[in-house]
């Protein structure tokens, strides 16, 4: 029989065939931003907004994609994004995902919603790991949860910073979603708090109206730092303001997010904001993105406008419903793929040779082309 897979070329495919293949409810809840989904489709288009200047005449017989993020090696600057709830999407679930992120030779997110626990996450062999945390009503679950992904050699917390209450994400309350009735969240299904349930509402809505702490502020951030030794990262960073804040709160890193369009629509696309962000940290931490990432070319012009490197969110989602652990090896191969071409084509042969000069943006003050 003709398999589909072998025909994937590109990342956006994935997303075609998880439709197919996912019930609707499922495939919303990964595929949905919020309210008019304006922040959505912009985190796609500000891209095309963005064109090269391509350098010529180098040599690019050997290109090099490594880089390190927070003291680690990578094979590339593309990780992996906490996606919640992966097993909605595939049986194997964040088991699938962690091995094909390990494999990539690059870094998973694990979201404090999965469907796995850190303990089992780290059961899938070595690999570097970073843990998405939220901050509960109930401080000693927090304190809990942060040990447990030390003890099981997380290398850095990833605190999600633009949820204090949940985004209006229409699709879920049409379809009343809720987790399947044989999946829990692993990391709190000795707390009571592993399921959630059908309201009239989204239920993972009044699941975080219930558990998420709304007063989460500037002064929880120095709080963590008293329970853990690992790097914070603050994910969903927008403004030159709350990164210089970032930065005097002592964080690791920023990852400039828009949760993926989910939370406040009308938010700017993030590769509009990340030059922003990157000027006003002055080199102190490094600076990531996530967001609308589908191409090689995307995480190039990322990281020309001063990202350290790129997390990607639905590709992995789409791809695991597709194909599993195979389908996320697919997509980092490609995007890696993609990214290397990009950067021959461009002329840099090592991250470091990516500059702001190899882009062009709409907001760039017209060159004085030399006189020869």
């Amino acid at each position: 029989m003709f398999h589909k897979m072998e025909s994937i070329t590109n990342v956006m495919e994935y997303e075609i065939l998880a439709k197919e293949k996912l019930p609707k409810m499922i495939y919303d809840y990964y595929a949905s931003g919020a309210e008019d989904q304006w922040t959505l489709q912009e985190n796609r288009n500000a891209f095309s907004r963005i064109l090269f200047r391509p350098r010529i005449l180098i040599d690019v017989t050997n290109i090099d994609t490594t880089t390190s993020v927070l003291g680690f090696k990578v094979s590339m600057p593309i990780m992996v994004a906490p996606t919640a709830m992966q097993k909605m999407a595939h049986p194997e679930g964040e088991y699938a995902t962690a091995r094909a992120t390990s494999a990539a030779g690059t870094i998973m997110t694990l979201s404090s919603w999965a469907t796995s626990s850190v303990e089992e996450i780290a059961s899938t062999g070595p690999g570097i790991r970073f843990f998405q945390l939220y901050v509960l009503k109930d401080r000693n679950i927090v304190r809990q949860l942060v040990k447990r992904a030390e003890k099981a050699s997380f290398k850095a917390i990833a605190l999600t910073v633009d949820t204090p209450r949940l985004g209006r994400r229409e699709a879920d309350i049409k379809n009343r979603f809720v987790l399947p009735p044989h999946l829990t969240l692993k990391n709190f299904e000795g707390l009571d708090l592993g399921k959630i349930d059908k309201t009239d509402d989204s239920g993972l809505a009044s699941y975080v109206a219930g558990q998420v702490d709304r007063s989460l502020s500037w002064k929880d951030v120095k709080w963590l730092q008293t329970i853990t030794h690992l790097p914070i990262l603050l994910k969903g960073v927008l403004t030159a303001e709350d990164a210089r804040l970032a930065v005097e709160a002592g964080a690791a890193g920023i990852i400039v997010s828009n949760h993926g369009a989910r939370q406040l629509d009308y938010a700017p696309a993030t590769i509009m904001a990340l030059e922003e962000v990157v000027k006003a940290v002055q080199g102190r931490i490094p600076v990531f993105l996530d967001g609308g990432i589908r191409r090689g070319t995307d995480v190039f012009k990322a990281l020309a406008l001063g990202a350290s490197g790129v997390f990607i969110g639905r590709p992995v989602v789409f791809s695991l419903a597709v194909d599993g652990e195979a389908g996320v090896r697919k997509v980092l191969q490609m995007l890696h793929d993609e990214f290397e071409l990009t950067m021959a084509l461009s002329g840099c042969r090592s991250i470091k040779e990516i500059t702001r000069s190899h882009i062009t943006t709409p907001w760039d003050t017209p060159r004085i082309t030399p006189r020869l």
